[in-house]
């Protein structure tokens, strides 16, 4: 009975037990390079660097919104506290001496002077137009209340200079003269369109012009009326018919070299100019008294 269990248990009927096989060795690590592991424990060098970094729960500092990490501590200073604008095109890392002075100091060198009349002064023309221009038009054409009287409002001086599309120095001539005539800085007109006949690119500069208001407006008046106008050769009066039907005035000068403000030997060439009188007459009847009233010298 015990030798039948025995082989079915695999045990051989002789008794003894087979001896087991030997456990495979685990493979070597490739990483190990044979140094001895550290002992336990730290030494000094090792615990000041665990102290400086820091723990796993805190926090680093952030840098505020807007504020580059990078920057040191001076170029923080320079830049401008919040809530202030920087100036357009200046450079926040520069210091004062490479910026040549304060803003103030830059945008007053940018504006010109501004030359202003003097308290109650009044042009001569102006003087004319309400001591007596205006109350003779009252009587000639009855009007029942002063806002109806017609007076001059601007007067527009411009030309044309087809020449610039080859030669860009008449422009800055001709800005110049005008300059000069009228003692305001004119803008440059542009083409609307593109003309191919012409050589012209829309948005070409081919011209000036300038708007007089005001007291210089009277000025020019009075110099191109009594200075400019006697000069011109073989003048026998202004055309009474250039009216637009609205009330407005159109002259035409041939030669710029009428106004006494212009060298003969310092321009580069004749040119002349338009010069639109925009009044708030309502017909050419009443704008026509009323610049024959300020010395127009009409043709008759």
């Amino acid at each position: 009975m015990s030798n039948e269990t025995e082989e079915a248990r695999g045990t051989p009927a002789g008794g003894d037990a087979p001896a087991k096989p030997p456990r495979a060795q685990k493979p070597e690590n490739p990483r190990d390079t044979g140094v001895p592991v550290r002992p336990e424990g730290r030494t000094a060098g090792e615990k000041a660097e665990r102290a400086e970094k820091p723990e796993k729960g805190a926090k680093a500092e952030r840098p505020e919104k807007g504020e580059n990490p990078r920057d040191t501590a001076a170029q923080k200073q320079a830049k401008a506290p919040k809530g202030e604008k920087q100036a357009k095109g200046v450079n926040p890392r520069d210091t004062a001496a490479r910026k040549g002075g304060s803003r103030e100091e830059s945008e007053a060198k940018a504006k010109a002077p501004v030359v202003k009349d003097p308290p109650g002064y009044k042009p001569r023309l102006k003087v004319l137009f309400l001591e007596k221009v205006e109350k003779d038009l009252k009587e000639e054409f009855g009007y029942k209340s002063v806002m109806q009287i017609p007076h001059v409002s601007k007067i527009v001086v411009s030309t044309g200079l087809g020449e610039a599309i080859t030669n860009k120095k008449l422009l800055d001539s001709a800005a110049a003269e005008i300059t000069q005539i009228t003692g305001r800085k004119p803008v440059r007109t542009k083409a609307k369109k593109s003309i191919a006949n012409f050589k012209v690119r829309k948005g070409m500069d081919l011209g000036i012009m300038v708007t007089l208001r005001g007291n210089v407006m009277y000025e020019f008046l009075d110099r191109l009326i009594n200075v400019a106008m006697p000069r011109i050769k073989d003048f026998r009066g202004a055309n009474p018919n250039a009216f637009d039907g609205h009330g407005n005035y159109s002259l035409g000068v041939t030669e710029q070299i009428i106004f006494p403000e212009i060298d003969y030997d310092k321009i580069e060439r004749v040119s002349g100019m338009n010069v639109a009188v925009v009044t708030t007459a309502k017909t050419d009847a009443e704008a026509r008294s009323l610049l024959a009233g300020l010395g127009m010298p009409f043709r008759k």
